[in-house]
């Protein structure tokens, strides 16, 4: 389960709409927080936005973190004591589910959250498990907390 405040869910949709048409993408910071049924909960701290380091003409349907500020970001949670919980990225004009090349360039462990933007409006948001023996992704329940 990912838990978003409303903030930080509703920056995710502002920084959607203000890349339209293009993707936004970002990593998502914060912590595993184990329950006693052995399920955990995956607590957003906050968000950092990174480049589409995409080609212009190519980032309405594609998105490429840059590896330096990818590093940059692993390196400032370590620092504070958190994790990357996962990235997040906008789908313009398309449904908040992941592409084939979403699959193919995702990472286990990781949280993938969707946010579909349409006509530049948000318009629905979901996250995503990557399986790594499977190699395919399983929704995650996403607990919008105010």
């Amino acid at each position: 389960m990912l838990i978003l405040s409303s903030p930080l869910y509703g920056q995710i949709e502002q920084e959607g709409v203000r890349a339209y048409p293009g993707e936004c993408c970002g990593a998502m910071i914060g912590l595993d927080v184990p329950q006693a049924d052995g399920s955990v909960r995956r607590v957003v701290e906050r968000l950092k936005p990174l480049t589409n380091s995409f080609e212009k003409e190519e980032q309405y349907h594609r998105f490429r973190l840059d590896p330096l500020e990818y590093i940059q970001v692993e390196k400032e949670a370590g620092a504070a004591g958190k994790l990357v919980l996962g990235f997040y990225h906008s789908h313009p004009d398309c449904p908040a589910k992941p592409s084939e090349y979403d699959r193919h360039h995702a990472w286990p462990y990781y949280s993938y959250a969707i946010v579909s933007i349409l006509k530049g409006e948000p318009a629905d948001m979901t996250s995503w498990l990557l399986n790594e023996t499977t190699e395919q992704f399983s929704q995650e329940e996403i607990t919008r907390q105010t």
